[in-house]
């Protein structure tokens, strides 16, 4: 197996679940939050900074005033962008390293636009119902079911803000996208085997 896979996903549609396990199958890397610890690393911003701006347009502006902007390896260079825009091209360069080492699965954080020039690369979104992902949101993240609707809402607003915000593409656009599946019609097990079957005929292509 030699494909990248990028996976935009809903909340609570399963698309970390189903990256993860995929990954465990074809036994190549996972990343979702370890990519803010590759970014920390190698931007030299403190990891917190990742995580304040991790899938979110943008964060308070107070608060990036009273950092310490030598706490997170900044320079005087550094001020002529945006705290926001300088986080998320770390993690676009952290997401390109990755891909330079070989096969992987990224989930979220506009992977599928930092690896658009990337040749062997496979762009899935996963989505479902409300129906389907409220008793998977109450059950892994423990919120309760009446704040399970709203509680979704919010999180694949923020993922599209941000995905929107930084890619000026759509987040969930189907011209994005080489495969877009609703986890709830073929279950977990079954949406992963879908795309088994999509990397194996990708693959078949590339070497006819």
């Amino acid at each position: 197996m030699n494909t990248i896979i990028t996976i935009g996903r809903q909340y609570g549609s399963g698309g970390r679940e189903i990256g993860k396990k995929l990954a465990d199958f074809y036994q190549i890397p996972f990343y979702d939050k370890e990519l803010l610890k590759i970014a920390a690393k190698e931007s030299g911003i403190c990891e917190e900074m990742f995580e304040s701006f991790d899938e979110k347009p943008t964060t308070s502006f107070l608060y990036s005033l009273v950092m310490d902007p030598y706490a997170l390896g900044y320079n005087a260079s550094s001020f002529d962008m945006p705290l926001n825009q300088k986080v998320f091209l770390a993690s676009f360069d952290a997401i390109k390293k990755v891909a330079d080492e070989g096969p992987c699965i990224v989930v979220g954080r506009c992977a599928d636009y930092a690896l658009k020039d990337y040749p062997n690369h496979l762009n899935l979104f996963i989505h479902a119902p409300m129906s389907f992902k409220k008793e998977r949101i109450h059950e892994e993240y423990e919120i309760p079911l009446d704040r399970v609707k709203d509680t979704a809402i919010k999180m694949d607003k923020q993922r599209a803000s941000y995905y929107n915000y930084y890619t000026s593409r759509k987040w969930g656009d189907l011209k994005n996208y080489d495969l877009c599946i609703d986890s709830s019609v073929f279950g977990i097990d079954g949406t992963i085997e879908l795309i088994k079957d999509a990397i194996r005929l990708r693959e078949e292509k590339e070497q006819a």
